[in-house]
């Protein structure tokens, strides 16, 4: 291999690795805003409610076992008890729809949708101000 295959192949580790603890550190300031959010939540309100997945396709829907804030308006993202952040989307069988789904949590963004359409993303703090304004006092220790 040539020098300046080896220096395209190191400069290409050395950029994932950077993008990789860029996201680790997003996601933990995410998992600090969601443990400050269900805190404060679970004390005031509002109350969790049955987290559902919905289809890829938008027809249909299935329960989980989870209980939680969803964090769009379209329900595909939520915070569930356990302070853990949720995708709400996947297939759907007709078999899932009776039995029910269990879904895996999944690293928490600081901006929901940030890839996606324009107009789609929301920033993380935004989502859950909207659900409750004060949990942001368990955060910063003030109000």
């Amino acid at each position: 291999m040539s020098d300046w295959a080896q220096r395209r192949r190191a400069d290409a580790a050395a950029k994932a690795e950077l993008l990789d603890q860029q996201r680790r550190g997003e996601a933990r300031r995410a998992r600090a805003m969601l443990e400050a959010f269900v805190s404060t939540t679970r004390d005031v309100g509002p109350p969790p409610e049955t987290l559902r997945v919905q289809d890829y396709s938008g027809r249909g829907s299935a329960r989980t076992d989870l209980e939680g804030w969803y964090l769009r308006r379209d329900r595909t993202v939520a915070v569930a008890t356990d302070g853990e952040f949720y995708v709400l989307t996947a297939g759907v069988s007709v078999l899932d729809r009776i039995r029910g789904v269990r879904i895996a949590p999944s690293d928490p963004p600081l901006v929901i949708g940030a890839s996606g359409k324009d107009g789609d993303s929301i920033a993380l703090d935004a989502a859950l101000d909207r659900i409750q304004p004060r949990w942001r006092e368990r955060l910063t220790g003030r109000p």
